[in-house]
């Protein structure tokens, strides 16, 4: 009988224990990763957005430079 007691006793610390754990340390910083989460998901699509408009300017100066030598070699000096 005792010794059914001291199981019963000693399940409900560890219970007890990983509860006040999990709802003191695991919650709080679960909400600060999502936070930070949320910050690198912004940084991403700034940096995203900067490349592709990086792209766009690559790519127009380049088809600028090919029509420049198009016309230059048409063109007859």
């Amino acid at each position: 009988m005792w010794i059914t007691r001291l199981v019963s006793m000693t399940n409900f610390a560890v219970a007890s224990s990983a509860l006040g754990f999990q709802v003191f340390v695991l919650y709080p910083w679960h909400e600060q990763l999502q936070r930070d989460f949320e910050d690198l998901k912004k940084e991403h699509l700034r940096v995203l957005d900067a490349i592709r408009d990086m792209d766009v300017e690559v790519k127009h100066e380049a088809s600028r430079k090919w029509y420049e030598q198009a016309i230059g070699c048409l063109t007859l000096d």
